[in-house]
């Protein structure tokens, strides 16, 4: 009876063993972009895990230590992410400005702030989010882009170009 009992026990085992392994399957990155139509307000913030961000400085920063600890990566991270996420609005280039950037355990939070036109919240935005996917094949990257209540996804795959969300009528 107790050898069953350790069979089950090590059976068990063998199969739960991958399961942290397979806890993260992939890459990616989640942003929020929140266009406030009274003010013209641009707020966007990036969450990316850690255990992301920090092996890609080893490709972002090839000179600097693929560490959240040396200031030079950490840098270069800024730069990166400048040159690989923007959002244009009416088909003008949102200057989006670092305001708070957070090296967490778990996560690198980043938060960005811009402006434009309130007559422009209702208009066109595009969105490029190619955040890793130069580092990752697996990136996967979603875009929620909050306007006029609305909450519209975007999913950017490793390779994707900018992503558009037409203009919204005015409420009738």
């Amino acid at each position: 009876m107790i050898v069953r009992a350790a069979a089950l026990i090590a059976a068990a085992g063998l199969v739960l063993a991958p399961l942290p392994a397979a806890a993260h399957r992939g890459h990616g990155a989640l942003s929020v972009v929140e266009i406030d139509a009274k003010t013209g307000a641009v707020t966007v913030s990036h969450r990316i895990p850690t255990h992301d961000a920090e092996p890609a400085l080893a490709v972002i920063a090839p000179d600097a230590q693929a560490s959240l600890d040396d200031p030079e990566a950490i840098d270069a991270l800024k730069t990166y992410m400048g040159e690989h996420f923007a959002v244009a609005v009416n088909g003008a280039l949102v200057g989006l400005t670092l305001k708070d950037m957070t090296l967490g355990a778990d996560d690198v939070r980043f938060q960005y702030s811009g402006k434009i036109a309130p007559a422009d919240a209702r208009a066109e935005v595009a969105v490029k989010a190619s955040m890793f996917a130069d580092v990752y094949g697996d990136e996967v990257n979603q875009v929620n882009v909050r306007r006029l209540g609305v909450t519209r996804t975007l999913v950017f795959n490793a390779g994707d170009g900018a992503q558009t969300l037409d203009a919204v009528d005015p409420p009738q």
